[in-house]
């Protein structure tokens, strides 16, 4: 982890698609960005097959979802925080009608403890080529 004041860039997430750190601690608060599914120093996406010019020929919402909460789990790891310190989850989704169901279904496989609030919208596309992504917010011990 690198730490700069109160930003945080974990050595294990992804890296950033822009200027931006994975988390900001804000008193007992942890703000994490937007993450999605990609993984640290790979070109390929799981759950993602791509053309050769960028655009998605296919893609497993499953395998995304798993992945997304990787990745949210390293930025809370390497933040101080856990899992359990989930208190609001934002997620987006660029097909609601048929990725809602079966990320719900993931989601609450990975949220049986600890419920936090959540909100989910569909939106047109994300930065990356990928179907999902997550802002979070955590408390810290």
């Amino acid at each position: 982890m690198i730490e700069s004041s109160s930003r945080i860039i974990a050595d294990k997430a992804p890296e950033p698609v822009g200027l931006y750190p994975h988390a900001r601690r804000v008193g007992k608060l942890l703000f994490l960005s937007g993450l999605g599914p990609r993984e640290r120093g790979a070109k390929t996406i799981p759950g993602v097959t791509l053309a050769a010019d960028g655009k998605i020929v296919s893609y497993d919402i499953a395998a995304q979802c798993h992945s997304v909460f990787t990745n949210v789990r390293l930025v809370l790891e390497a933040s101080g925080s856990s899992w359990d310190n989930l208190v609001d989850v934002t997620v987006f989704l660029t097909n609601m009608k048929a990725d809602f169901p079966i990320f719900n279904r993931i989601y609450a496989e990975y949220f049986t403890s600890n419920q936090p609030c959540r909100t989910t919208v569909e939106v047109l596309s994300l930065p990356t080529p990928i179907a999902i992504e997550l802002k979070c917010i955590a408390t810290l011990d």
